[in-house]
């Protein structure tokens, strides 16, 4: 007999995430009763994650789950905001309990794992698709936004940048068990939200985004949106070495500069505030790595090895591009 949407909800989706104290109302309602905290904004987020587009139609569903929470934190990671509250919108081709299972597993540990509620949502049955709406606090005055660059500052990026991209490749690819390949894949069908590292940088950094579609690409919405320039050195962009063994320099440097889905944040910061990156990485268990200063000729130039200056012509991932 075929389970209905509300069966479904009750034993897979109700529940999940962290118990909170603001959460007044909850699922089960025809809407949730939130309270936010006096002298706080609200920091609203929402991302869709489409089968086949977001991620590959064959991973695994407990990564689904993972991912799509990660990345709506790490739209609030890049506001400094604390996470609190999220729904869910799921579409399903059947009511597969065994699937809801695994993905409600993957969602919730990472929901429990930085304090955030699911509050609500909806199911349905078409093509597979996950939209997640996060809400989270930002004490005002403290948010970081993309406009807030100024020529002089320091281009900083977390972690490591192409592992996603070069994973994508490997699980495309039937390379999926191999231990060369394997940091590779888990950073993209799990990424790390950069959550403590959003919340450390206020009244440090001058602005910042999340890496979503590829460096080259969000980088330079942040620099439109602050009216500026930047000059990256293509030898500094951090590359795992699980990435330069998998890939070589050239190809590792390439997935870095336009690989999408690495969820990493990049910042600019002014040069009095430089020395704290350091503490601020041991903090948060983050590595840090200046790849730039900010310019006030617009466009990104990235520069090569050997001195010269070119401008950047590659783009990141584009949903709606010509291209393919």
């Amino acid at each position: 007999m075929p389970r209905s949407e509300f069966s479904l909800i009750r034993d897979y989706l109700t529940g999940l995430g962290a118990s909170r104290e603001d959460v007044r109302l909850g699922v089960g309602d025809d809407a949730a009763l939130l309270q936010p905290p006096a002298a706080h904004m609200l920091a609203v987020s929402t991302d869709t994650l489409v089968a086949g587009v977001h991620f590959p139609e064959d991973a695994p569903v407990a990564s689904i789950g993972h991912k799509s929470l990660a990345v709506n934190l790490s739209d609030l990671a890049a506001m400094a905001a604390e996470p609190a509250w999220a729904t869910l919108s799921l579409t399903l081709p059947a009511p597969d309990a065994d699937w809801l299972r695994d993905f409600a597993g993957g969602f919730d540990a990472l929901a429990r794992k930085h304090q955030v509620a699911l509050v609500g949502g909806d199911l349905c049955r078409g093509p597979l698709a996950i939209s997640v709406q996060i809400t989270g606090f930002v004490p005002q005055g403290r948010a970081l936004r993309r406009d807030g660059a100024a020529v002089g500052d320091h281009i900083v990026v977390s972690g490591y940048l192409g592992d996603a991209a070069l994973g994508l490749q490997a699980w495309q690819g039937g390379e999926r068990q191999a231990s060369r390949t394997s940091p590779l894949i888990d950073r993209l069908h799990r990424p790390g939200p950069r959550v403590q590292l959003g919340l450390a940088l206020r009244g440090l950094a001058s602005a910042a985004i999340d890496l979503s579609d590829g460096l080259a690409s969000d980088l330079d919405h942040l620099l439109t949106a602050s009216g500026c320039g930047a000059e990256v050195a293509l030898g500094q962009l951090p590359c795992s070495e699980a990435a330069l063994r998998y890939a070589g320099t050239t190809a590792a440097r390439q997935a870095a500069l336009a690989g999408g889905d690495d969820y990493e944040l990049c910042f600019s910061v002014p040069g009095w505030a430089l020395p704290a990156l350091a503490g601020i990485a041991a903090d948060t268990g983050t590595p840090l790595s200046v790849i730039g200063r900010v310019v006030e000729k617009p466009g990104l130039r990235l520069r090569q090895p050997d001195g010269r200056l070119l401008p950047v012509s590659v783009r990141g991932y584009q949903h709606f591009s010509e291209e393919p």
